[in-house]
């Protein structure tokens, strides 16, 4: 392999994530439950909600690589690519329940992987114990915002509810991971810098 092959693999997973359709194993929750009756209000909220956690997919999937770029353990590589794995699929079920709403991702999509791929590679740098530590409280945080997301659904809508319950039961299993393979505690200050972050993110990507 020669020294641009790991840089050509990510090149290559980038472009994936941003711009192809997402593959998925497992069946789309919620794709046999009959549609909900919504406004039409509810449904562009609904949709602008989906978009906010496609991104967070497309954040979470820079994120991995980046980490698992920079990894030091396989146990770690090969956790991250698990995890990554199911992010993919979380992609094709935001990503079709965007389009069954009428909605669309966000423009800003190759602007938030550069970013998080940015993050995950210096996670990645200062040591897998650390890198684990931010993937666990970067897993902490999304399930608080995923709760928030379930609160704010229309009573009808229990197609979206299906696909946020099995993302959030996803995201618990990939920080109890983390925990699982050493972990560290991140320091109160960097947690509050990611929550300001994902803030931003999610305030943005509501929008465009």
């Amino acid at each position: 392999m020669s020294l641009l092959d790991p840089l050509i693999i990510q090149i290559d997973q980038a472009l994936r994530t941003v711009f192809a359709k997402a593959s998925t194993v497992r069946p789309l929750p919620g794709e046999m439950i009959p549609e909900g009756e919504m406004t039409e209000t509810e449904r562009h909220h609904v949709a602008a909600l989906m978009r906010v956690n496609h991104v967070g997919e497309v954040c979470a999937q820079a994120l991995y690589a980046g980490q698992a770029f920079t990894a030091q353990d396989d146990a770690v590589r090969y956790a991250l690519g698990q995890a990554a794995w199911e992010e993919t699929e979380h992609l094709n079920w935001t990503e079709r329940r965007i389009a069954d709403l009428g909605g669309r991702k966000s423009l800003l999509n190759p602007l938030w992987y550069a970013g998080a791929w940015t993050i995950g590679a210096v996670a990645g740098r200062l040591g897998d114990p650390v890198s684990l530590g931010f993937l666990a409280e970067t897993e902490r945080q999304v399930e608080s915002h995923l709760d928030g997301h379930l609160s704010q659904l229309p009573p009808a809508d229990y197609r979206s509810r299906a696909i946020i319950d099995q993302m959030k039961a996803d995201e618990v299993a990939h920080a109890q991971t983390a925990i699982r393979l050493g972990a560290s505690e991140l320091p109160a200050l960097a947690k509050g810098a990611m929550k300001m972050a994902a803030k931003v993110m999610t305030g943005a990507a509501y929008w465009v």
